[in-house]
């Protein structure tokens, strides 16, 4: 256990930031996962109205310093790259 000040306020600020990120980065995965889930069951309008959410909370995330900028515009490009997939099927 930690015995001076300084390191008491470290232990307590790292248990706020965790808990932050953890809700940032929580967020971002259901709202991809709710994309996913879409998908699967061929529902491209669904799956389409949502991306704007789960993007906007992906950039959140990053913008917090949750998960690395280039992280969040990896996992928002390889989501909305299936969505424009299944879109592609839906119409041929």
């Amino acid at each position: 256990m930690a015995h001076t000040r300084s390191a008491k306020k470290r232990i307590r600020q790292a248990a706020k930031r965790r808990l932050l990120n953890r809700y940032h980065i929580s967020r971002m995965k259901t709202a991809i996962k709710r994309i996913k889930e879409a998908l699967a069951k061929k529902d491209v309008e669904t799956a389409e109205k949502l991306l704007p959410l789960a993007q906007k909370l992906a950039y959140r995330a990053a913008a917090k310093g949750a998960i690395h900028k280039n992280e969040a515009a990896r996992r928002i490009s390889r989501i909305a790259k299936k969505v424009v997939e299944a879109k592609k099927q839906l119409s041929a």
